[in-house]
């Protein structure tokens, strides 16, 4: 009996130790597993930390720069209200402007009024002028009215002393006759007054005549200068 007794203590301290060895590899496996969960769980919050930090900063940063906006949007405000207070002061200017514009029209129709009245009054100061100076040329230089050169045009010094256009427009009136100083600008191109002082020109330098029974005056070529004009031309061919 005690025989039996110790062997079933014998067998249960087996079984105990037994059960006590195998509950220690499984606490041990489950530490070790435990240690790895814990360092995975430690990369995860490592990881997470790390990840949170970067948009903290972010954070920070549009929280700068919005702020930066909104200073901007500020002082853009403020400059939009300047602005508006110009305008305000512009508009009503305009405003002034506008009511006074009425008065001034009236005030610029008058002096065009008076500057066409002083433009004809010119223009009939400027054909007296050239009546006097013509009949001035005609006493002092033409003997007994007649229409020749103060000096007898010679053919070489009179075809060289010339320009293109003075030689367009003798040949002009030496083929079609005599004509007026605005015939002769709308056929040769030239403004009013270039056409009027060309033809005094040549008028002085004898090579046309002019007739002043009325205004316009009607300028002709001279015989000689008519000549020297064909002679040159059938020479030239």
């Amino acid at each position: 009996m005690t025989d039996f007794l110790l062997v079933l203590i014998g067998v249960l301290l087996a079984a105990t130790i037994g059960a006590s060895v195998e509950y220690y590899k499984q606490i041990r496996k489950a530490k070790k597993e435990y240690e790895k969960a814990k360092e995975a769980v430690e990369d995860i919050v490592l990881s997470f930390n790390r990840e949170l930090k970067r948009e903290v900063d972010k954070l920070e940063i549009m929280a700068y720069r919005v702020e930066g906006i909104t200073s901007k949007a500020d002082a853009g405000l403020k400059r939009v209200g300047k602005i508006e207070k110009k305008i305000t002061s512009f508009e009503s200017q305009i405003k002034a402007i506008n009511e006074n514009s009425t008065g001034m029209v009236a005030r610029v129709t008058k002096v065009d009024d008076k500057t066409r009245d002083a433009e004809a009054s010119h223009e009939t100061l400027k054909a007296r002028i050239s009546r006097l100076e013509e009949q001035a040329q005609k006493f002092f230089l033409e003997p007994e009215g007649k229409s020749e050169p103060v000096i007898p045009i010679k053919r070489d010094k009179a075809m060289a002393a010339l320009t293109d256009t003075e030689v367009t427009v003798l040949e002009l009136l030496s083929m079609e006759g005599a004509k007026t100083a605005p015939e002769i600008k709308d056929i040769v191109h030239l403004s009013r007054e270039h056409t009027a002082r060309l033809m005094k020109k040549l008028y002085e330098k004898g090579y046309v005549e002019r007739e002043t029974g009325k205004i316009p005056f009607k300028y002709s070529v001279k015989k000689e200068m008519a000549k020297l004009l064909k002679k040159a031309e059938s020479e030239q061919t």
